[in-house]
C-alpha cells in the first residue's frame, strides 16, 4: 500500500515538474488525430466520388426486380436458362432440338450476357434493329440470335416462332431495359485494345496458351465437358466443336479484347487483367490459326469497302493482303481505310 502511494506521488510530481513537455505531447497527439481523421475523410470522399462518377453499366437482377411478374417473368427466367445452358436444350443431345455444337451461349457471353466487357447483351435491345454491313441489311434481334447459333455454335437457328426463341428475346429485352434507345453503355460488348506496331505472332501466342490457357481448354483446344457430358464447362477453342470461321470471335481484335479482360477465367477483370496487351494479341493469333469448322461466308460483306480491318478473308478494297488483315500490323490498314472513306 505504501509503495502504491509512493508511485502515485512520484508520477504526479513528474507530471507537475514537466508540464511543458506534457502539453507538447498532448498537442502532438491532437494534431495527429485530426490529420488521421482528415485523411480518412479524403479517402472516403474520393471513394464516394469515384462511385458516383462510375457510369459502367449495371445489369438488372431477378432478385431485386419486383415489377417483373407472371408469365413475363417466367419467360425471362427461361430465357436466361437457355443462354446459360444452351446445350441442354439445343446441343447434340438437346431436349428441344440437336442443332448446335454443345457450347452454351454463356461460354462467349459471360454470366449469361451480364458481365461488363464480357460480350454482354446490354446494348442489344437498344441498338436493334440496325443496318449491319456484314449482311448489308437491316437486322433485328432474331437475326442476331440466329447468327450466334449458326456461327458461334456452328449450328442452325431456332424457330423464330418457338417458345424458346421468344424466351431469349424477352431475356435480352429485360437485360437492356434501362439503356436508352440507340445508346451503348460503358462496359458493353468487348474491350478494344491498343494496336501493336508489329504483326501478332501465333508462335508467341502458343507459349501464352500453354502457360495460361491449356489447363482449362486442353492441349488440343478441345475444352472440358461438364460432369454430365452434355455441355462445356470450358469451351473448345478450335476443332469440330468450336466456333466456325464466320463467328465474331474469329476476328483477332475481338478475341484479343475478350481474353485480355476476361481470361484466365475467374481471374482476370477489366481493371486487373492477367495478360499483357501483347500476350492477348498473340494468343488470339495462335487460337485463330488452328483448324475449325468452315462456313459459307460468300455473301458476307456485300460492300467490301465496309469490311473490318481484321476481317481475315479477301477480297479487300484497301490493297492489303489476307495475312496482314488477319494478324496485322493494323495501323497502316486503318489509315488506308480512312483515306478511302474521305475520297468517296
Amino acid at each position: 500500500m505504501n509503495s502504491d502511494k509512493l508511485n502515485k506521488k512520484s508520477i504526479g510530481y513528474t507530471l507537475r515538474t514537466n508540464w511543458q513537455l506534457v502539453i507538447i505531447v498532448i498537442v502532438i497527439f491532437i494534431v495527429l488525430f485530426f490529420e488521421l481523421l482528415k485523411s480518412s475523410n479524403i479517402d472516403n470522399s474520393s471513394t464516394l466520388s469515384t462511385q458516383l462518377n462510375d457510369s459502367t453499366w449495371v445489369p438488372p437482377s431477378l432478385f431485386t426486380d419486383n415489377e417483373l411478374t407472371g408469365p413475363q417473368r417466367d419467360m425471362v427466367i427461361y430465357g436466361e436458362d437457355i443462354i446459360a445452358n444452351t446445350a441442354r436444350y439445343f446441343g447434340p443431345a438437346g431436349s428441344i432440338a440437336p442443332i448446335s455444337n454443345g457450347m452454351n451461349c454463356q461460354n462467349c457471353h459471360l454470366n449469361a450476357g451480364k458481365k461488363n466487357w464480357g460480350n454482354n447483351y446490354s446494348a442489344v435491345y437498344s441498338t436493334y434493329p440496325k443496318l449491319r454491313q456484314r449482311s448489308g441489311e437491316i437486322e433485328g434481334i432474331y437475326k442476331r440470335v440466329s447468327d450466334c447459333f449458326e456461327r458461334s455454335l456452328n449450328g442452325s437457328a431456332p424457330d423464330s416462332n418457338s417458345k424458346e426463341y421468344k424466351a431469349i428475346y424477352e431475356y435480352i429485352k429485360w437485360i437492356g431495359q434501362d439503356v436508352k434507345k440507340g445508346e451503348k453503355p460503358k462496359g458493353s460488348g468487348i474491350d478494344k485494345l491498343t494496336f501493336l506496331d508489329r504483326a501478332a505472332s501465333p508462335e508467341k501466342g502458343k507459349q501464352v496458351y500453354t502457360a495460361q490457357c491449356l489447363s482449362c481448354h486442353g492441349t488440343n483446344g478441345e475444352g472440358q465437358l461438364t460432369l454430365s457430358g452434355t455441355s462445356y464447362e470450358y469451351p473448345p477453342l478450335w476443332g469440330d466443336h468450336s466456333y466456325n470461321i464466320g463467328a465474331g470471335l474469329f476476328r483477332i481484335s475481338s478475341f484479343a479484347g475478350y481474353v485480355k479482360t476476361n481470361m484466365p477465367f475467374n481471374q482476370a477483370t477489366h481493371s486487373n487483367p492477367k495478360l499483357t496487351t501483347e500476350e492477348a494479341w498473340d494468343v488470339a493469333a495462335f487460337v485463330n490459326s488452328q483448324p475449325r469448322p468452315k462456313k459459307d461466308i460468300s455473301k458476307d460483306w456485300p460492300d467490301i469497302s465496309q469490311k473490318p480491318f481484321d476481317h481475315p478473308f479477301g477480297p479487300y478494297a484497301d490493297g492489303f493482303s489476307e495475312t496482314q488483315h488477319k494478324f496485322g500490323p493494323f495501323k497502316s490498314i486503318i489509315a488506308k481505310i480512312e483515306t478511302l472513306k474521305k475520297e468517296k
